[in-house]
C-alpha cells in the first residue's frame, strides 16, 4: 500500500500560482507521501517548454504524479458538447501520458435537471466504451469515481446516488476501466460505503479517502474526525486483497496541517486494519 494526496485544501493557492506544482510535490515529500495527485486545473498550459520543465523539476524532486483528476461531462444534454467533452478527455489522456501519470480519474457527468436516468447511463456507457481503448493505447489507467460535487461544475455528479454509479459499473464491466472508490461521497449522499463496495470490490484500483462531518450532507472535514467509516472500510478492502494506492482527498480547508494529519491518520488506520 502507498499513499498519495489530492490537496483540495490547497486548490486556491496552486491554481492562483501562489504555490507551484513542484512546491506541492516538495511539501508532500516532506510529510512522507509516496506520490502526489493533481487536478487538471493545476496545469498552466500544454506547451513543450512548460511541460518539459515541469517533468524535469518533478523528476529532480523524486515525487511521481500518481493520479490526475479531470471532469468530463458525458451527461450533457447537448450532443455537440458531449463530443467536445470526449475530445477534451482524449487530450487529458495525452497529457497524463506526457507527464508519466499512472491514473486519470474520470467522471460520468453532471446531474442536469432535464436528464433522464436511463438515457444518462446509456450516454456514459457509450463514451466510456469509446475512451477505454485510448487510455490503454497511451498507457494511462482510467479510473471511474462515484463522485459528489466538484468545484469545476455548478451541479452535483450524476453518480452522486450510488445506485446510478453501480448501474454504470455494470454497463462497463467489459472495458479496462477500473474504479477510484470515494468513501466520503457516499456518506454525503446519506449512504454507507460498506454497503456499496461489496458489489465492486474486485474492480477497485485506487481509493479516494475522504471524510464528511455528517451523513446526508456534502461537508468535507479533516480525515478521521467525521462520520465516514474509513477504518472499517480499510478492514474490509484489506481482507479482500486490496493493496494499491490510497489517494487521500484532503478537503478540510486546514491547509498543509490538514494534509499532514490526514497522512498520519490514514497510515495508522491502514496498518491497524
Amino acid at each position: 500500500m502507498k499513499i498519495s494526496c489530492l490537496p483540495v485544501s490547497l486548490f486556491d493557492e496552486i491554481c492562483s500560482g501562489r504555490m507551484s506544482l513542484p512546491q506541492w510535490a516538495r511539501k508532500a515529500k516532506e510529510i512522507g507521501y509516496d506520490g502526489i495527485d493533481i487536478s487538471i486545473m493545476f496545469i498552466k498550459n500544454r506547451t513543450p517548454t512548460y511541460l518539459n520543465a515541469l517533468k524535469q523539476e518533478l523528476q529532480e524532486i523524486g515525487m511521481p504524479i500518481v493520479m490526475m483528476t479531470t471532469y468530463p461531462d458525458f451527461t450533457n444534454p447537448n450532443p455537440v458538447q458531449r463530443e467536445r467533452e470526449f475530445l477534451y478527455l482524449q487530450a487529458d489522456i495525452a497529457l497524463a501520458s506526457e507527464l508519466h501519470i499512472r491514473y486519470l480519474r474520470i467522471l460520468a457527468g453532471q446531474a442536469h435537471p432535464e436528464l433522464d436516468r436511463a438515457q444518462g447511463i446509456a450516454w456514459v456507457s457509450d463514451y466510456f466504451h469509446r475512451i477505454a481503448p485510448i487510455g490503454k493505447e497511451y498507457g494511462v489507467g482510467l479510473v471511474f469515481e462515484n463522485h459528489g460535487k466538484p468545484g469545476a461544475w455548478p451541479r452535483v455528479d450524476f453518480t452522486y446516488d450510488p445506485a446510478v454509479f453501480l448501474d454504470i459499473c455494470r454497463q462497463i464491466e467489459d472495458t479496462d476501466i477500473r474504479l477510484n472508490f470515494d468513501t466520503g461521497n457516499i456518506t454525503a449522499f446519506g449512504g454507507d460505503p460498506l454497503e456499496v463496495v461489496p458489489s465492486v470490490v474486485n474492480r477497485l484500483e485506487t481509493i479516494h479517502v475522504t471524510d464528511m462531518e455528517q451523513r446526508g450532507r456534502f461537508c468535507p472535514t479533516a480525515i478521521g474526525t467525521g462520520v465516514t467509516p474509513n477504518r472499517p472500510f480499510f478492514e474490509y478492502i484489506k481482507r479482500h486483497g486490496f493493496d494499491n494506492w490510497l489517494c487521500i482527498e484532503e478537503a478540510s480547508g486546514c491547509g498543509l496541517a490538514g494534509i499532514r494529519d490526514a497522512y498520519h491518520f490514514v497510515k495508522q488506520a491502514w496498518d491497524e486494519a
